[in-house]
């Protein structure tokens, strides 16, 4: 049962529909690192027999995610990359369970450096590709800055046109609240195809 106070924020509500998706020696991806805690989240419930890829842009992110880790422990169980969520091929060559993503801007850093269209499709794709079935990719959008919206529409025109025998899409949203709510998007692979 998902509990009033999940409703207030995606990524709370992000971690009760994941509760059951991740778990103990699995591989995992942050997507969009920022400042970490979507990363440190992943290492906890993947465990020390897990990893946690994470990718960011920014050096600062891979700092500020050091830091978190290092407080808590978790910085062996993962790969913390300084290079485009659209090279995710590159270092990931396995099954994972669960990729998430943090669409907008990294929190109190430059709002000039944000995830752009064209880099998040091609991440979104290669995920669907290393994803194991039952696996989930989250997509947190956030619309609120300049060029926010484009991505919006260009992720939901994607994912809905995914092929509902192979993937369930599910979409989440806050439709009383004001100044540009998140929005979730859920992404099941339903089996190997």
């Amino acid at each position: 049962m998902i509990k009033a106070k999940y409703l207030t924020k995606v990524t709370d509500l992000n971690k009760v529909l994941l509760e059951d998706v991740i778990n103990e020696g699995d591989t995992v991806i942050d997507a969009t690192m920022g400042n970490g805690y979507d990363t440190k989240y992943l290492a906890q419930k993947v465990g020390e027999s897990g990893k946690v890829y994470s990718f960011d842009v920014q050096e600062e992110a891979i700092k500020s995610t050091k830091k978190r880790l290092e407080k808590e422990d978790l910085l062996d169980r993962t790969n913390l990359i300084l290079d485009g969520h659209e090279n995710i091929d590159m270092y990931v060559n396995c099954e994972v369970s669960c990729v998430l993503f943090n669409l907008g801007y990294l929190p109190r850093a430059k709002h000039q450096v944000i995830t752009k269209p064209n880099t998040t499709l091609e991440a979104i794709k290669k995920s669907l590709k290393l994803l194991k079935a039952h696996g989930v990719i989250s997509i947190a959008i956030y619309t609120g800055h300049e060029g926010g919206m484009d991505e919006c529409d260009a992720v939901f025109d994607f994912v809905s046109s995914l092929n509902q025998s192979e993937f369930n899409v599910l979409n989440c949203n806050f439709i009383n609240q004001v100044n540009h709510p998140p929005r979730l998007v859920l992404i099941e692979k339903k089996k190997e195809y």
